[in-house]
C-alpha cells in the first residue's frame, strides 16, 4: 500500500514538473531600460524589439521595462542611474560614458569609422580589443560595463542657413550633445558649441538660442526639426553608434545561461539597426525634403573635406592620448 501511495506522488509530483515547465516562468530578473529616443526612432524600436525578445527565449525569467524619451532624465541622470544600479540598463553615445572613463568617448570619434559596417563590427565586445581593455575600466569605476551596439544613422549638419564650410558656421552657435567630444566636434567646424539636451533641442532652434545641430536623418525628422530648420548638409561626419551598458551587480545576479542569451540577443538585434538604416534613409530624406528641407551635398559646393581636416586637427589637440585606440579601432577588418 505504502509503494502505491509512494507511485501515484511520484507520478504526480513530474506531472507537476512537467506542467510547471511548460508554462512561462515568473520573471525572476526585472530591469529597467531608460533611453532619450522618441518615438519611432531607431534606438527606440531597438529597445523595444530587444525587450520581446529576451522575455520571449528567456521564457518570461527576463521582463525588460523600457523607458524611452527621457522619462528617467537627460544623459547626466541615465549615466548615474546606471551607475548606482537605480536604472538597471540603457543606452547612449559612447561619449557620455567619458564621465566614467574618459577613453570611451573614442567610439565616437568623427570621421574615424570606414562605412557604418565597420562601426559595429569596431564597436562589438566580442570583436574589439579597444573596448575590452575599456570595459575593465568601466567595471572598476562605474560599476557597468558594455555589452552592445546599435546603428541609429549617419549624422548629418542642419542650419537655419546654407554651410558649405567651417568658415560658414565661424562665431555662430550650433547645438551638440552635452558631451566633451561635441564640444571639440563642433569647435573644429568653426562654430561655438552649445550643449543643449535633446528633449530641449526643437525650442532651442525655434527660439534662436542656437542656429543649426547635427543628428542623423531618423532623428532630424522625429524631432520635427524641419519646423524650424531649412537646410541639410550631407557631411556624414560621424557614424552613429550608440552604446548599451548594464549596471555591473545587476547584470552579474542574472543566471550566466540568460546573460548570454540577452548578449546574443542585443547584438542580433543591432545589426538589424544597420538593415533599418539601409532600408529607410532614402525615405527619410524624401520625406524631409517634402517638409521644405534642402539638401547640401558635395556637388553644390559642401567641402567635407575641409570639415574632416578642421574636426581631427581638434580632436587630436584636445584628446592626444587616444591616438592608440583610434588605431586599434580602425585596424578592425
Amino acid at each position: 500500500m505504502k509503494q502505491r501511495i509512494g507511485r501515484i506522488l511520484s507520478a504526480t509530483a513530474a506531472a507537476a514538473a512537467l506542467a510547471l515547465a511548460a508554462t512561462p516562468a515568473l520573471a525572476q530578473v526585472k530591469l529597467r531600460y531608460a533611453h532619450v529616443g522618441v518615438a519611432n526612432a531607431p534606438q527606440t524600436l531597438y529597445a523595444d524589439e530587444v525587450a520581446k525578445l529576451v522575455k520571449e527565449r528567456t521564457n518570461g525569467r527576463v521582463e525588460i521595462q523600457v523607458f524611452p524619451n527621457s522619462q528617467l532624465g537627460g544623459v547626466g541622470e541615465l549615466v548615474d542611474g546606471v551607475k548606482s544600479g537605480a536604472i538597471s540598463m540603457g543606452h547612449h553615445d559612447f561619449a557620455s560614458l567619458g564621465r566614467i572613463v574618459s577613453e570611451t568617448a573614442v567610439f565616437n570619434t568623427p570621421f574615424m569609422y570606414r562605412d557604418p559596417e565597420h562601426a559595429m563590427r569596431a564597436t562589438d565586445p566580442r570583436q574589439s580589443p579597444a573596448l575590452a581593455k575599456i570595459n575593465q575600466q568601466l567595471v572598476e569605476k562605474g560599476n557597468m560595463r558594455i555589452v552592445a551596439a546599435l546603428f541609429q544613422g549617419t549624422r548629418q549638419l542642419t542650419s537655419k542657413e546654407k554651410v558649405l564650410s567651417p568658415k560658414d558656421m565661424a562665431g555662430k552657435k550650433y547645438r551638440g550633445v552635452p558631451i566633451k567630444l561635441w564640444s571639440s566636434m563642433l569647435t573644429g567646424m568653426g562654430a561655438v558649441a552649445t550643449p543643449v539636451e535633446v528633449s530641449e533641442l526643437a525650442t532651442a532652434l525655434a527660439t534662436g538660442l542656437v542656429v543649426g545641430q547635427e543628428n542623423p536623418l531618423p532623428n532630424i525628422y522625429n524631432l520635427k526639426l524641419y519646423e524650424v530648420q531649412k537646410y541639410v548638409m550631407l557631411t556624414n561626419h560621424m557614424q552613429s553608434v550608440l552604446s548599451v551598458f548594464v549596471n555591473e551587480k545587476a547584470w552579474q545576479a542574472i543566471p550566466a545561461a540568460d546573460r548570454k542569451i540577452m548578449e546574443d540577443t542585443m547584438i542580433e538585434v543591432g545589426m538589424k539597426t544597420l538593415a533599418w538604416d539601409r532600408d529607410t534613409v532614402a525615405k527619410y530624406r524624401k520625406d524631409l525634403e517634402e517638409k521644405g528641407m534642402v539638401f547640401v551635398e558635395q556637388k553644390d559646393g559642401l567641402d567635407v573635406e575641409a570639415f574632416r581636416k578642421a574636426v581631427l586637427a581638434q580632436v587630436n589637440k584636445d584628446f592626444p592620448e587616444w591616438t592608440g585606440y583610434i588605431e586599434q579601432i580602425r585596424a578592425v577588418k
